[in-house]
């Protein structure tokens, strides 16, 4: 068989259900392949999209999602989304084409060298140089995207090598198997969480990968050690919950922050340090500090000199542990936490107010949707308030990209997303900047069919660069900026499109958008004021009124 069909039956052995990507000449061997394939092909309009849609599949489905591009711009066009998978952590597999693999040592048409290119974006790449190394390198990448802690990796496969005949066989999957620490370990662990005065657990992205929320919620209230989320593992410990601190993440001294300023003792749990850095909650590097993570942390920080590390299955860990840490009178935090949280984020009549305040915005967003129904937020000034306001009941249902954090992601996301989660509503929000750089992935909905909603936040700029110009004291520049007929454009590609004129239609009409199971586009004028009021609030002085 060619090279090309190997490489598809790896490929289905691996279980893949879809690959998005873009055709080119150089991947046309491939692309014959898959036509013979039961792998759903997804043609996607730009392959920056590609990659953010495999990002957003593999983060719900909870396995490699699969890219492809062609050679040269097709694939450095991939590269921003693979990045972002990978330093989100998110398990990818991206696959390139590339020219004759015999001819690289001259120059050719569309060719650089893509595997030094995307070596540093990846946890590991590599080229098919011969057929008979493809089930070995298309087991490899699986394996290791999907090795804790995930990421993205890649495969180049030159179109020479794909057309040629090549023998072998798809790899068998090995089961996964979890080296944990040994019972001294995890009992002096226990040993510095019962001195601690004050113990708080920091709960990262890795709670969310490795679907071990249930034991941190058991781990919690056996202990009555309360939780601060990260962005990326909202849902971690549900909202409202007792134990549930919220979500830390603002650069500013949010109120958030004076819990850490009490803490004596941090239990880190699946955390990764692109998710907030030390610097902010440990910045006199006084605390004693946990890391129980699935893998062993490579980096050195001296905000982060971890004094216990405990690395292995998350849930095995947290019951071991949970078994022998005495466990705390509760403590009445949340009441004042929650007041403190209305103080600063709280106000009068926003529902009243046009353009619409970023508070009622999530307001209308949280209820419309079911606590297991999903929202993927673009980046920039939104994404601040969803991470830190928007309730969360359940993992994995609110998408927030903060490692790479890169604009574009939600309405590529979403169709990944649906496709992966097909029974649940999806609803992407993006900024009026973020929704332009990817708007015509609406082709590749409208085409698939897809009914889920993208509400665009719109203030004609590039709100949470302005919010930071303002915050530093800097003039206003280079922010501002027109925009299309949001409406017309949606309806230009087949789906419908609304404008919001006063802040009493938004509840109804995005209501409406989610029951009929349309393909929709919401343009929701917002008042970004609301960000210098929040920035008043907050600062080195929060914690004297907490």
């Amino acid at each position: 068989m060619k090279t090309s069909d190997l490489i598809v039956k790896c490929l289905e052995r691996e279980k893949v259900e879809y690959i998005f990507g873009l055709p080119g000449e150089e991947n046309l061997e491939i692309m014959e392949s898959l036509s013979n394939s039961k792998i759903n092909f997804t043609i996607m309009r730009h392959e920056q999209g590609a990659a953010f849609a495999a990002d957003l599949y593999g983060r719900i489905k909870q396995k490699p999602g699969v890219c492809l591009s062609t050679l040269g711009p097709g694939a450095l066009n991939l590269a921003t989304g693979v990045a972002s998978a990978n330093l989100d952590h998110s398990p990818l597999v991206a696959i390139t084409g590339q020219a004759e693999f015999r001819q690289s040592h001259r120059e050719l048409h569309q060719y650089v060298d893509i595997v030094s290119a995307f070596k540093p974006i990846t946890k590991w790449n590599a080229r098919i140089a011969s057929g008979e190394s493809a089930p070995e390198i298309v087991r490899k990448a699986f394996y290791i995207a999907k090795k804790e802690k995930q990421g993205a990796t890649h495969i180049e496969l030159p179109n020479d090598i794909a057309g040629e005949q090549a023998n072998g066989q798809p790899l068998d999957i090995p089961d996964e198997n979890n080296t944990n620490p040994v019972d001294s370990l995890i009992t002096s662990a226990a040993k510095i969480i019962n001195e601690a005065k004050y113990p708080i657990i920091l709960a990262g992205n890795g709670l969310i990968r490795t679907n071990t929320c249930n034991a941190l919620l058991s781990f919690a209230e056996a202990t009555n050690i309360p939780v601060a989320k990260t962005f990326m593992s909202k849902g971690s410990i549900p909202s409202g919950h007792k134990l549930s601190l919220g979500t830390i993440g603002l650069q500013s001294k949010d109120y958030l922050l004076c819990e850490f300023d009490r803490a004596d003792v941090v239990i880190t749990i699946g955390y990764d340090l692109v998710e907030y850095a030390p610097t902010h909650w440990n910045a006199e590097k006084n605390k004693r500090i946990i890391n129980i993570d699935t893998a062993s942390a490579e980096f050195i920080d001296s905000h982060y000199a971890f004094e216990q590390q405990l690395i292995g299955d998350l849930a095995y860990i947290l019951e071991k542990l949970g078994m022998i840490v005495k466990k705390r009178t509760a403590r009445e935090q949340s009441k004042k936490l929650e007041q403190l949280k209305q103080t600063i984020y709280g106000g009068d009549n926003f529902s009243e107010k046009y353009p619409l305040k970023p508070q009622y915005i999530l307001h209308v967003l949280r209820d419309a949707l079911a606590k297991d129904d999903i929202l993927i937020s673009d980046v920039g000034a939104h994404k601040l308030w969803i991470a830190r306001l928007f309730p969360t009941y359940v993992p994995n249902t609110v998408i927030i990209s903060n490692g790479f954090a890169s604009m574009g992601i939600a309405l590529p996301g979403a169709i990944g997303a649906k496709l992966a989660a097909p029974e649940k509503r999806v609803v992407a929000v993006s900024g009026d900047g973020g929704f332009l750089m990817n708007m015509q992935e609406l082709e590749t909905a409208k085409r698939l069919a897809l009914p889920f909603v993208n509400v665009i936040v719109n203030d004609n700029g590039y709100g949470a660069i302005e919010w930071s110009q303002q915050r530093s004291g800097k003039k206003t520049f280079g922010v501002k900026f027109g925009n299309p007929d949001f409406v017309k454009l949606a309806e230009s590609f087949g789906a419908k499109g609304y404008r919001i004129e006063r802040a009493s239609e938004f509840e109804e009409i995005l209501k409406n958008a989610i029951k009929n199971e349309e393909l929709a586009v919401i343009d929701v004028p917002v008042d970004y004021s609301e960000n210098m009021v929040l920035t008043k609030k907050l600062g080195p002085n929060i914690c004297q009124v907490f």
